[in-house]
């Protein structure tokens, strides 16, 4: 799959559409679609799953230091109530480098999604004056081969590795898309 052929797939999804438009219209600082959202999407359109997951999970993640961990609470908490349909995960990633072992502050939201914890899921989409914007540091390919294994920042640190490894474990994603394979390095 090109980059064209995946931007595509999400500009003839109606729903990630409203889902990009509403996160343009937040106005946020280096803001995105990302992770589970878009990965769990393309798992069930490649597995040609019916009915898609869009409306649980919806992972946006942004950088913005002049922004509080509770302010974006309450953004988060607008979404929740200006679109109740969604289930609303908003991130300042200023804040969650705390959520790794032995992570540093993050500087951007780039540099956040090249320490998440797999490959797959360290992608972001955005809308930017009519067009589809993608941040994929480790590419797009995992995702389009069903791939699961942990990106080289995690690979590097054994406090990271139990974590990714616990992770997938804990997700159990095999069970819903069964062709996928996990790598443990």
């Amino acid at each position: 799959m090109t980059l064209d052929e995946f931007k595509q797939i999400i500009r003839d999804e109606p729903k990630l559409m409203d889902l990009l438009k509403i996160i343009e219209k937040l106005e946020l600082k280096d803001c995105w679609l990302c992770a589970g959202t878009i990965r769990n999407y393309f798992w069930d359109y490649l597995s040609e799953t019916k009915e898609y997951q869009l409306t649980t999970d919806v992972d946006v993640i942004f950088f913005d230091p002049t922004i509080t961990y509770e302010e974006t609470l309450k953004i988060e908490q607008e979404l929740k109530n200006n679109y109740p349909n969604y289930q609303w995960e908003l991130k300042n990633q200023v804040y969650m480098h705390s959520h790794n072992p032995n992570t540093d502050t993050y500087k951007s939201s780039l540099d956040a999604l090249s320490k998440f914890p797999e490959r797959c899921t360290a992608i972001g989409v955005r809308l930017k004056e009519g067009n589809i914007e993608l941040i994929a540091p480790y590419g797009i390919d995992d995702i389009a081969s069903f791939i699961v294994q942990p990106t080289p920042y995690f690979e590097e640190d054994s406090e990271r590795m139990i974590a990714y490894q616990n992770r997938v474990t804990k997700k159990n994603w095999q069970e819903k898309w069964p062709q996928l394979v996990i790598k443990n390095n």
